[in-house]
């Protein structure tokens, strides 16, 4: 190392949930292929629970606590107790590990914190320690900036909504068409959370407040590309002058220097033998629907019933994740319709889970029907795969607004759900009419620039190194003045 460089140490915090860990994960590879120490700090409880957890030499997993019980595990709004308790019980935990760390043998010190959202506490953690901060923001740089501007909307008086009705009396519909970047969209499609009627909502003030947070920190990171997202990342980058987007994640762990960890961990077993049954399949490729609703969606009995009534209906091949909890009442596959296996038997493949981005890029593999999370919809793209979108949450109404609407590899279904439409977007998305003849060709020309723009050369790859050299600290002394470089969504 040229003398007085400092050895870079990256320490990195998700929010503790699959949707979170993962693309953290992934980021923690890829600055490890390029030479930066890292240690990944999971909460005690899911270093307990997490699958392949392991480290090697410049590469540590380490834990603290998250300050829940057994009863907060188990409530209903568990996901609220445990941001909660992350922000009262996790700074000072992180501090220490993170000044301990730097006393090992061998471990040079903490030269900078990332984290992902929702842990903005921790931006403190980098202060105390006087090293530079990132955010690896979850979702897409339009879902970014639909949160950034839920205290506008809210300022405007777009929400709350005033009663139950404008849920349902085409208020949604309202258009939005003064967001910097983003076309005339619809209200309902800007986020879940202007849903409220609460004029105290919590998760609405949350996500505002996360979002916002990101401003305190040094550099933000996005997991998309420059191609995919043109217009609101440049429009961003008024705001955010330091924005690196390196994805799609799972397409630049792909190229990864060092290939010695798989594409994640997980919270469940992976079921092996669906991908034995893909490969047994003796439709032609890509006639496979695979079905999956990601690791946080809870859906009613009926909503569950509608999907399975109408993949059954459909008469197409699927493999489907029914992981436990999907249903409510922490239900899994035993909610399954009575008669459902034996009416789609021969056709089906049921796992509780699966290697998302390998079964995405199985050739038997033609259709996603998917919730339209940003992890699912970049694992998507870089797959090829044209998609049926049924939003829920956060920003998942918006990346299916771009997926059908500015993208053309996606096809919505209504929020009223019923299982004719799923039957008949399931045949239209898998058939060989001239809809999906332009959605599959959509889908490999967004591939084909996913993967040049994580090519050496191509703007995401320029980025991530970008971003090292970023976190090479300069001088010997971690509160020595840092300068940060000006990079704009890998526009020079």
């Amino acid at each position: 190392m040229e003398e007085g460089k400092r050895a870079a140490h990256a320490m990195l915090f998700p929010f503790p949930c699959s949707g979170h860990i993962n693309p953290t994960l992934k980021l923690a590879e890829l600055l490890h292929s390029r030479g930066v120490h890292v240690t990944f700090v999971n909460t005690d409880h899911n270093h307990q629970r997490l699958r392949r957890p392991r480290g090697r030499e410049g590469f540590r997993f380490e834990s603290v606590a998250d300050g829940l019980d057994g009863a907060d595990r188990v409530a209903p709004d568990r996901t609220v107790r445990l941001y909660l308790s992350l922000r009262k019980t996790c700074k000072a935990p992180l501090l220490d590990l993170a000044r301990r760390l730097g006393k090992r043998e061998g471990v040079p010190p903490v030269t900078c914190v990332v984290i992902s959202g929702l842990v903005s506490f921790a931006l403190a953690v980098a202060d105390d320690l006087r090293v530079p901060s990132f955010v690896l923001w979850g979702t897409s740089a339009v879902g970014f900036v639909c949160t950034l501007r839920l205290r506008q909307l809210r300022q405007r008086g777009y929400t709350p909504l005033k009663d139950e009705t404008y849920l349902t009396n085409g208020y949604l519909d309202t258009p939005i068409d003064w967001i910097a970047g983003m076309p005339t969209v619809r209200l309902g499609d800007v986020s879940s959370f202007v849903r409220t009627l609460d004029p105290t909502s919590f998760a609405l003030r949350v996500e505002e407040e996360e979002a916002n947070s990101c401003a305190r920190a040094q550099g933000l990171i996005l997991n998309t590309f420059h191609d995919l997202e043109a217009d609101v990342l440049d429009a961003l980058g008024d705001e955010f002058p330091r924005v690196y987007t390196i994805g799609p994640l799972a397409a630049a762990m792909h190229r990864r220097v060092d290939h010695h960890v798989a594409s994640g961990l997980s919270l469940w077993e992976e079921d092996a033998a669906c991908m034995a049954w893909l490969d047994a399949r003796p439709e032609p490729p890509g006639s496979v629907l695979y079905v999956s609703f990601g690791s946080l969606a809870v859906l009613s009995p009926g909503q569950l019933a509608e999907f399975a009534w109408g993949l059954a209906a459909s008469e197409r091949p699927f493999l489907w994740v029914v992981r436990p909890g999907l249903v409510g009442g922490d239900r899994g596959m035993d909610a399954l319709p009575e008669d459902f296996l034996a009416a789609t038997k021969g056709r089906s493949f049921i796992a509780e889970w699966c290697a998302q981005e390998q079964v995405l890029r199985h050739r038997a593999v033609g259709g996603f029907l998917t919730h339209s999370g940003w992890n699912s919809t970049t694992e998507s793209i870089w797959a090829g795969v044209p998609m049926i979108c049924a939003p829920g949450f956060a920003d998942q109404y918006i990346n299916c607004r771009y997926a059908c609407g500015e993208w053309g590899i996606g096809l919505r279904l209504d929020e009223e759900l019923r299982r004719e439409q799923v039957a008949a977007h399931v045949e239209e998305l898998m058939g060989g009419g001239k809809k999906a003849q332009d959605m599959r060709r959509n889908a490999a020309e967004w591939k084909a620039r996913a993967e040049a723009a994580t090519e050496p050369g191509g703007s995401a790859y320029e980025n991530l190194d970008k971003l090292v050299e970023e976190l090479r600290v300069e001088g010997s002394n971690s509160s020595a003045a840092v300068k940060f470089a000006t990079v704009t969504n890998g526009r020079r």
